[in-house]
């Protein structure tokens, strides 16, 4: 099975998740690509979704589907997302689709975060994916030095020969060499340092449950009591 068929899996997975009457939060990238696909199936029993990008507002739209401002609604039942890594107790490295600090705001407003990602995606220290950091770009230089004191090497993330613009309109670090072996903490840490927008440890803000895609199907890891 390719991986693009596993990441259809999960995505056709995460509807039993979806919730009748209640707008669905929805991530970004390409495994959630497929659960947007697969929403479109019952978009007539959900008054709409809440997106964490551009991209997925675009897709979502152009398959009939409602999108709300995070203001427009309160509490939002489930966040359907994925992960470019995730450990043992459902922390995870998310961003590499430059959507990081959107899909933090909508995962803290969920009730509920199902992450959705094929078995590649498991690890059991969080650090071996470039961790995305989203910056504001006057600070840029002075975080590398920060996390080079870490022992991590920062580079801006580049698209088309130019510093990739979030939809937020900042830049993109993705810091290699790290060891996370404290999600939490790190976290907290990171986020103090003055010119980070977001850090893409997603710890406080970790999934409850994962629909992992694998060669024997659709696994479910529950991270509720962790």
């Amino acid at each position: 099975m390719t991986q693009d068929e596993l990441k259809a899996m999960v995505g056709r997975a995460a509807l039993e998740y979806v919730e009748a009457g209640q707008v669905v939060g929805v991530g970004t990238g390409s495994t959630v690509n497929h659960f947007i696909d697969a929403l479109a199936s019952m978009k007539e029993r959900i008054p709409g979704a809440v997106s964490s990008s551009e991209a997925s507002t675009a897709r979502l739209q152009a398959l009939g589907i409602p999108v709300f401002d995070c203001n427009a609604v309160g509490e939002i039942a489930v966040y359907i997302d994925g992960a470019d890594e995730i450990d043992p107790r459902g922390h995870m490295i998310k961003g590499g689709g430059a959507a990081l600090t959107r899909e933090k705001i909508v995962a803290a407003q969920s009730r509920r975060f199902v992450c959705i990602a094929d078995d590649s995606k498991r690890v059991e220290v969080l650090g071996r994916f470039p961790l995305p950091v989203e910056v504001i770009p006057m600070a840029a230089q002075r975080i590398v030095r920060q996390f080079a004191a870490l022992g991590g090497q920062a580079e801006l993330r580049h698209k088309d020969g130019a510093p990739l613009v979030t939809d937020n309109g900042q830049h993109i670090l993705d810091v290699r060499g790290l060891r996370i072996g404290d999600p939490l903490a790190f976290e907290s840490t990171v986020n103090q340092w003055p010119g980070v927008v977001t850090v893409g440890v997603f710890a406080h803000q970790k999934a409850q449950i994962c629909l992992l895609g694998t060669s024997q199907g659709v696994r479910t890891l529950r991270f509720d009591g962790a």
